[in-house]
């Protein structure tokens, strides 16, 4: 193996000292994985931070059986090493979406995972896109079906799922709403292509949205409240609308009128993506790389980008998130 391939036993990660706030995750030295047959191991430029980091930190949700105990779920940086089956993306930059490990100067990933970082994109914005992408697409364009001419709901528009989701329905022709906690944050996101943007504590949303389309509703709502949201998107939606929930942080438990889903003929969905099989996501990934990839390549597709902080300082990123007051996503350097 070639000098710029050399990898160390050891590495600089960041681990749990105990489930709490931000002062739990600390600097460790973690043994490098090796990876297995169809992965890589890839040198860590960059990993995203995200809502279910915060979650494991928090002792909510503990990594899939297997996973590494490090948080991270997505990562970007060079290949210094494959397993079997995995040989042809050695040297390669890459962006991969991971199941954990992505904080910490080497991460292992599913080579089916990875997908081509181009020439001159930035490597903390690759690291952003994973997460959010798979997410988006597979909850809003897949399982809700959104196409051209469509209109959604997205709450939390600006947060690393809502930019994304504003940016690919800008991409392929769906109309926007998400809803913020201030005004601010509205002009944030509609600066960021958002087609309206409504403050949820000064504005009852529900009737906002039935201005907005003029008694119609939308086509799509994508939640990661749940709780008492859930009734009032089921208010939102047309005739043959459909929703999809993807986290529960208003609570996991919802009353609703099922005569209304009955004779409006909606669909309730929703998925959870980090327990999903390699397969399954890798078949995400081929997917994205035929219909969203070439977005990425000319530019067209970054992330909103808040605030970059040093892997040995993720307790101060992770302050950040619980604060709420960032706009897209929040990365950690290598």
């Amino acid at each position: 193996m070639a000098d710029e391939f050399a990898v160390p036993g050891e590495m600089t990660a960041i681990g749990i000292a105990a489930p709490g706030g931000p002062e739990a995750l600390v600097p460790q030295r973690r043994p490098v994985p090796a990876p297995g047959p169809d992965e890589v191991l890839i040198r860590v430029a960059a990993a995203g931070v995200n809502r279910p980091d915060v979650l494991q930190r928090q002792g909510k949700y503990p990594p899939p059986p297997g996973a590494s105990d490090i948080p991270g779920l997505e990562v970007s940086g060079t290949v210094v090493a494959a397993g079997s089956g995995a040989e042809t993306l050695l040297g390669q930059r890459v962006c991969a979406l991971i199941a954990g490990g992505g904080y910490a100067e080497y991460a292992v990933a599913p080579a089916g995972q990875c997908l081509p970082v181009p020439d001159g994109y930035d490597m903390a914005e690759a690291a952003a896109l994973p997460e959010t992408l798979f997410t988006v697409w597979t909850n809003l364009f897949e399982r809700a079906y959104v196409v051209s001419g469509d209109t959604a709901l997205v709450h939390g528009g600006t947060s690393g799922i809502g930019t994304m989701a504003i940016r690919l329905c800008n991409l392929f022709d769906v109309k926007v709403i998400v809803t913020c906690g201030s005004d601010d944050k509205c002009s944030q996101a509609r600066r960021w292509g958002a087609d309206h943007a409504i403050n949820y504590r000064s504005q009852d949303y529900v009737e906002e949205v039935k201005r907005i389309t003029d008694g119609r509703g939308v086509e799509a709502v994508l939640d990661m409240v749940g709780g008492d949201y859930l009734p009032r998107n089921i208010a939102c939606l047309a005739e043959d609308g459909r929703h999809v929930s993807i986290a529960t942080l208003g609570g996991p438990k919802a009353d609703i009128f099922i005569p209304a889903i009955m004779q409006r003929r909606l669909t309730l969905t929703g998925s959870t993506l980090r327990a999903r099989s390699v397969g399954f996501k890798s078949l995400v990934a081929d997917e994205l790389a035929r219909t969203v990839w070439p977005f990425v390549g000319e530019g067209k597709l970054r992330p909103a980008m808040d605030r970059k902080f040093a892997l040995t300082d993720a307790a101060s990123a992770h302050a950040r998130m619980d604060a709420g007051e960032h706009f897209g996503k929040i990365v950690l350097t290598v």
